[in-house]
């Protein structure tokens, strides 16, 4: 029986990953909002509910190093156009162990629906909970395969000393699961602050947005 997204992204998080044998597994979406490619060493994940045909004979088809066709940007551009879809950026995900205790910060949580951290995190995620600190904001919620994942924002004039690690952490500390990053890999601040709060790096990320 094939694993289904969902599958292959909680074995990930326990450091279990697909075979490094260079091959694709192509998978049907978890919902209808999120479809992509994930990126693993040496094997890719292909979630989407086209044809897995047209999948495989475009790949085939890509004039490039068989390991990077599915992040390709030919790819990427002739699965968007199939699908309607859209893509921000290829992202560097990453993934932490819930930890005991309570954030070492004061966290308020923003329960107000049309704040603007609110509504943006909502055309990604479910189940969204946002936190404001001195500073900064948290937000966690359920994105790709309903997995938990967190993003952060510290304001410009108290960067550089470590919020943003404390945020990370801190989702971590709210959290009784894994707990997701995606961070573009130019973003290194970012990345940084991830790494430095226990995240560590386990593939590549193409998330494709409905239009």
């Amino acid at each position: 029986m094939t694993d289904t997204l969902r599958d292959i992204v909680d074995a990930a998080a326990r450091g279990v990953f697909p075979p490094p044998d260079g091959r694709t597994t192509v998978v049907r979406q978890h919902s209808p909002r999120d479809a992509g490619v994930l990126s693993f060493t040496a094997h890719s994940v292909v979630f989407t509910d086209e044809d897995e045909g047209w999948v495989r004979e475009t790949l085939a088809a890509m004039d490039c190093d068989a390991l990077a066709a599915t992040m390709n940007p030919r790819f990427l551009t002739a699965l968007m156009e199939r699908t309607g879809r859209s893509n921000d950026t290829i992202d560097l995900m990453s993934v932490a162990a819930p930890l005991p205790g309570e954030p070492p910060l004061a966290l308020s949580e923003i329960g107000d629906p049309d704040h603007p951290r609110v509504a943006s995190s909502r055309k990604r995620r479910d189940d969204v909970r946002v936190w404001a600190a001195d500073g900064g904001v948290l937000v966690l919620g359920r994105g790709i395969a309903g997995r938990l994942e967190v993003a952060v924002e510290v304001e410009e004039g108290v960067r550089h000393r470590g919020l943003g690690r404390a945020l990370a952490s801190a989702a971590r500390q709210l959290a009784d699961e894994p707990v997701w990053a995606q961070v573009s890999p130019g973003n290194a601040r970012s990345l940084r602050a991830f790494q430095a709060a226990g995240y560590r790096p386990v593939g590549a990320e193409a998330l494709l947005i409905a239009r």
